[in-house]
């Protein structure tokens, strides 16, 4: 388990980004939990916990801090999977299932309640399935009820059971109520998570098996062969040197995979261990012949170059930040979204979307990514005189090739 924190850029007046006075905007401070679920530092937490938040600060039980980056999220889910990068492995936390769950059970939550770290409280369940509406256009489903203390700074941190397995992901709290709270099921979060993670990695290579497995999200059978030699039945055993028991483990072990890189993958057929050499390839950008670059151009209407080692360090130091990087904007196409916005030439632009902008690899994915595709309105923040500001562009359909 982890503990979560940093500020939040608040917009306090409706005044638009372009010309917004300095009292427009203002930081928050935020905290929350997550738990590590692969140790190369890959992180699950609520969604709620790192929106909006430019500086994603997690801290470690030894007290080491390090800065986060956002990997992937699904808002309706309220989960987000976060990375930071070190040099040893960290402890994974143990998976328990929520599918054998009773009520009256004992449970233990663990979170950074308040405030104050790795606090833990105990409780039973209460209840199963419980659906919570939070506003209009949000509700959470088929919710774990529990009577175990959780207070904001818990969210994001693991139900526990009575063996220390995590069952569950806390979220939520009844306000003005005395032991209810909520907690998301652990294998409803795990599949959604591994959904998450899949489509991250199909925009960074493709193994050329991802439309071949059967569609229990427990199961490693191949369901069709397609152009490979693999054969229906063939049960993925590992990926390179991580052992894999379900799409979950599988979706981990894929995370470092880069095009043109060759990894070995075992499958047992009929009893017996057969190994496979995968080479990577790399996704198409798009269909439609557009680089990144052209599309970001034509779409946001901006062209940017990544600040140097030299000036994110010179940036880190006198911000007192932790940023891995920015891209100076370098050109705007007149009359584009970021030209409407009041973005300038000389404004360095640190994410898109939740999204990290730290390199021109950062900023491919992110204009590739569905869920840009799907919004018409996109959060972007900038770093402009020393301090961070955000605004929001109004993005037209996707461009097409005009090659």
């Amino acid at each position: 388990m982890v503990n979560i924190h940093g500020q939040k850029t608040v917009r306090a007046t409706a005044a638009g980004f372009a010309g917004a006075s300095p009292d427009s905007f203002r930081q928050v401070n935020g905290m929350g939990t997550g738990v590590v679920i692969d140790p190369r530092g890959y992180i699950v937490t609520n969604f709620h916990v790192v929106e909006d938040v430019a500086d994603i600060r997690v801290t470690l039980k030894d007290e080491r801090t390090f800065s986060a980056e956002l990997i992937a999220y699904r808002k309706q889910d309220d989960l987000a999977v976060i990375k930071i990068s070190l040099n040893e492995p960290l402890p994974v936390i143990d998976r328990g299932s929520s599918d054998d769950l009773m009520v009256g059970e004992p449970v233990l939550a663990i979170g950074n309640a308040y405030g104050y770290e790795n606090t833990l409280t105990q409780g039973i369940i209460s209840a199963l399935h419980r659906d919570v509406p939070v506003n209009e256009t949000q509700e959470y489903r088929n919710l774990i009820q529990t009577s175990a203390g959780i207070n904001p700074g818990n969210s994001g941190g693991p139900l526990l059971n009575i063996e220390g397995q995590m069952i569950g992901i806390n979220v939520a709290v009844r306000v003005g109520a005395q032991q209810i709270a909520f907690t998301i099921p652990v294998d409803q979060a795990l599949a959604t998570v591994t959904n998450m993670i899949e489509e991250y990695n199909r925009k960074r290579s493709s193994l050329g098996i991802e439309g071949l497995l059967a569609t229990d999200p427990m199961s490693l059978e191949i369901a069709s062969a397609g152009s490979t030699d693999l054969q229906p039945g063939d049960r993925i055993v590992s990926l390179g040197d991580q052992p894999v028991q379900d799409r979950f483990e599988l979706a981990l072990a894929a995370l470092d995979v880069r095009p043109g890189q060759s990894i070995t993958m075992r499958v047992e057929r009929a009893g017996s261990p057969k190994d496979f050499t995968l080479v990577a390839g790399n996704p198409s950008i798009n269909g439609r012949g557009v680089t990144p670059a052209e599309l970001v151009w034509e779409w946001i209407g901006i062209r940017a170059e990544p600040l140097s080692v030299t000036a994110v360090r010179r940036m880190n130091s006198r911000l007192g930040t932790s940023y891995k990087g920015g891209l100076r904007i370098t050109s705007l196409r007149s009359g584009s979204p970021a030209a409407r916005q009041g973005i300038e030439p000389g404004d360095v632009l640190l994410g898109i979307h939740e999204w990290r902008t730290a390199s021109l690899d950062d900023l491919e994915m992110i204009v590739e990514h569905p869920e840009l595709q799907r919004t018409a309105e996109t959060k972007f923040y900038i770093l402009r005189s020393n301090r961070t500001l955000y605004g929001f562009m109004q993005l037209a359909n996707r461009p097409v090739s005009h090659r």
